[in-house]
C-alpha cells in the first residue's frame, strides 16, 4: 500500500476528512484504472463526510451515494482494505441520513480498515 493511501486512511479513521480530501485528491489526480474509480470513490465518501460534519445533508447524501457507486466497482478487498464492510457502514450512514428528519449531530463513525488475511 502506498504511504500516502495509509496517510489518507488514518486521516479519514481520525475525521480529518478535509486533509484526507487532500491527500486523495493528489493520488487521484495522478492514477489510472483501476486505481482512479478507487481513488474518487474514497474522495467522495470523505468529502461527504466533511460536508455532513458542517451539517450539510443534501450534500452528503449525494456524494455518498456517487462515491458508494464507484467503490462498488472495486474488488471487496481491493488494495488489501475490507472494502465490503466499508461500504456496509456507508449504507447504513446513507440509511440514517434518509430516515433523519433532522440534521445528524456529529461526524459519521465508518471506518476504512485493512482486511483480515486469510490462513
Amino acid at each position: 500500500m502506498r504511504s500516502e493511501l495509509a496517510l489518507a486512511i488514518a486521516q479519514f479513521n481520525s475525521g480529518e476528512f478535509y486533509a484526507c480530501h487532500d491527500t486523495l485528491e493528489a493520488l487521484w489526480l495522478e492514477a489510472s484504472e483501476p486505481e482512479r474509480t478507487f481513488y474518487q470513490g474514497l474522495l467522495q465518501i470523505a468529502v461527504a463526510c466533511y460536508h455532513l460534519s458542517r451539517g450539510n445533508q443534501r450534500g452528503a447524501t449525494l456524494l455518498l451515494a456517487a462515491g458508494r457507486r464507484c467503490l462498488e466497482q472495486c474488488d471487496p478487498d481491493y488494495q488489501g482494505l475490507d472494502l465490503a464492510a466499508f461500504l456496509a457502514g456507508v449504507a447504513e450512514l446513507q440509511a440514517q441520513l434518509h430516515l433523519a428528519k433532522t440534521p445528524l449531530d456529529s461526524a459519521p463513525k465508518i471506518q476504512l480498515h485493512l482486511g483480515v488475511a486469510e490462513s
